[in-house]
C-alpha cells in the first residue's frame, strides 16, 4: 500500500483511501468541482475532483473507502491530489487498520508517564480529582487514551490527545521547576485536565468529527464543566482552588479570539498557554515536515505560522 506520508510531488498514485470528507464547490470561474479529504493510518491529504462530471468519476460519499488514481502535487506547501478516476472500493479490497492514524508512540508508556505525574501532585484535592477522573474512572480512560487532540491541526491521530497532554504536562514540569513563582501541584493538574473536553468534542475514529456539543459549546467549556462536577463530589475542596483551576482551562488558549472565554490571569494559566501553543504548533510543524517527505525545498506558505516554511539545513 501506498501510504499517505509517501507520496511524493509528480507522481502518479493508484490507491484506495478512506474519504473524510467531501465537499461540493465551484471555482472562480464558476466551474464545479469536488472537493475531498483522503486518509489513512499515517495522515490526511487534500484531493481535488476538477471534473466531477467526467467518465470514471463514479458516485462516493463520505467515510466510504474509495479507489483513486490521480496525480500529486503540491499547494500552498502542502502536497494536494488530483484525482483522475474514482470508485467505491468493495470490501476485501482494504484492511480498516490501515486508515486510523496511530500515535506513534505507545499508549501503554504513554499512561505510565501520565500516572506519575498524577502521581507527583501532593494536593489531596488535586490528586484526588486527577485520580477521580484518570484511573477510578475506567470509562473516561478509555476514550481519552484513544482521542484525538484535534480535527486536523495537529494531534489529529488515535492516541494524539494522550500524547498532547503528556507534552504539554512535560512542559509545564519544566516550567515549574525553572520558575519558583508557579504553584506546581496546579499547574500541573491544568495541564492534565485542559482537554478533556475533547472527548466529547470530537467523535471517535474514524469519523473524528465535531459532535453537536462540540458545535455548541467546544471543549474549554466542555471540560470546565467536567472539572466543576468533579469538584463538587470532592468534601472540603477549597473554593478559591476551584476557580484558580477552573481558570487555567478556561483560558488556556490565551486569547478570545482563540477560544477563550478569559484571558490567563495567574501565573500558571500563562504558563499552562505557553506550554498548549508550543507543543502544538511543533507537532504541526512535525507533520508539515513529515508530510513533504524527502523535499528540501521551501514548503511554501503556511496560514496557520504566516510564513513560508522548510527543513533546517543538513550541517
Amino acid at each position: 500500500m501506498k501510504f499517505i506520508n509517501d507520496l511524493h510531488e509528480g507522481e502518479r498514485v493508484s490507491e484506495i483511501y478512506l474519504c473524510k470528507q467531501k465537499q461540493s464547490a465551484v471555482t472562480k470561474n464558476g466551474k464545479p468541482y469536488e472537493s475531498v479529504i483522503l486518509q489513512d493510518k499515517t495522515g490526511t491529504v487534500d484531493g481535488k475532483i476538477w471534473d466531477p462530471n467526467s467518465q470514471g468519476i463514479d458516485d462516493f460519499g463520505a467515510m466510504d473507502y474509495i479507489a483513486i488514481v490521480g496525480d500529486v502535487n503540491s499547494f500552498a506547501g502542502a502536497l494536494q491530489i488530483s484525482i483522475k478516476r474514482v470508485r467505491r472500493a468493495k470490501e476485501g479490497e482494504y484492511k480498516a487498520a490501515d486508515y486510523l492514524p496511530v500515535s506513534e508512540n505507545s499508549v501503554d508508556e504513554m499512561t505510565a508517564r501520565l500516572r506519575e505525574y498524577i502521581q507527583s501532585v501532593k494536593n489531596p484535592y488535586l490528586s484526588q480529582l486527577l485520580n477521580r477522573l484518570f484511573i477510578e474512572d475506567t470509562e473516561f480512560y478509555e476514550a481519552f487514551k484513544k482521542h484525538s487532540a484535534a480535527k486536523t491541526v495537529h494531534h489529529g491521530f488515535v492516541g494524539g490527545l494522550l500524547e498532547h497532554t503528556i507534552g504539554v504536562a512535560r512542559l509545564c514540569d519544566f516550567y515549574a521547576q525553572a520558575y519558583p513563582v508557579l504553584n506546581r501541584d496546579l499547574l500541573m493538574t491544568a495541564a492534565l485536565c485542559h482537554d478533556i473536553g475533547k472527548t466529547r468534542e470530537l467523535s471517535a475514529f474514524p469519523m473524528n468529527d465535531y459532535t453537536d456539543d462540540g458545535q455548541l459549546l467546544g471543549h474549554i467549556v466542555i471540560g470546565t464543566e467536567i472539572v466543576h462536577d468533579l469538584i463538587r463530589e470532592i468534601p472540603g475542596f477549597p473554593p478559591t482552588l476551584a476557580s484558580e483551576l477552573k481558570h487555567c482551562i478556561l483560558s488556556h488558549h490565551g486569547e478570545l479570539e482563540y477560544g477563550s472565554p478569559k484571558k490567563p490571569a495567574l501565573a500558571e494559566a500563562v504558563a499552562l498557554n505557553l506550554a498548549d501553543n508550543t507543543d502544538a504548533r511543533m507537532e504541526t510543524l512535525t507533520e508539515v515536515f513529515a508530510s513533504a517527505g524527502a523535499k528540501k525545498d521551501w514548503l511554501g506558505y503556511n496560514r496557520l505560522f504566516e510564513s513560508n516554511l522548510r527543513k533546517t539545513g543538513d550541517v
